[in-house]
């Protein structure tokens, strides 16, 4: 479980679609380009009252994981970290469904499934857009 949720999350730090630290996190939120805002579980109460503001404004879920802050860190390339953001939601939908605790994150993960069917039928819609185009059809 912690194995793979974690190198998800650094699989997404690699692939640009993570935001990693309070500023950047809050920004991303505020942008609304977060789907997904993390709490380690012993970030101080400032910052969760922090992250708790950052989701009133942009919409993401916000989740407190099982995980310290060095071990979150750890998984991004730094020493500690108490807060981030995933901005894609497949990648935010696996790992989430990676923690193996649907009862307690049932929400999120409902959540999560319905913005990326909404993604994977935009981006259809695009390709068959741009092949009719392509084509010469209307």
């Amino acid at each position: 479980m912690d194995e793979k949720a974690l190198r998800l999350l650094g699989l997404a730090r690699k692939a640009g679609r993570m935001d990693v630290g309070e500023e950047p996190a809050g920004a991303s939120c505020r942008s609304q380009k977060a789907r997904l805002l993390l709490l380690a579980s012993d970030a101080g109460e400032h910052t969760v009252r922090r992250a708790r503001s950052y989701c009133r404004s942009g919409k993401p879920i916000c989740i407190s994981l099982p995980f310290s802050k060095e071990q979150l860190g750890g998984a991004l390339g730094y020493t500690a970290c108490a807060i981030c953001a995933i901005a894609d939601p497949a990648l935010a939908l696996a790992f989430v469904q990676a923690l193996n605790e649907p009862e307690r994150y049932a929400a999120a993960l409902d959540e999560l499934t319905r913005q990326t069917e909404r993604v994977t039928k935009r981006r259809q819609e695009e390709k068959a857009h741009r092949n009719n185009i392509k084509h010469g059809k209307k």
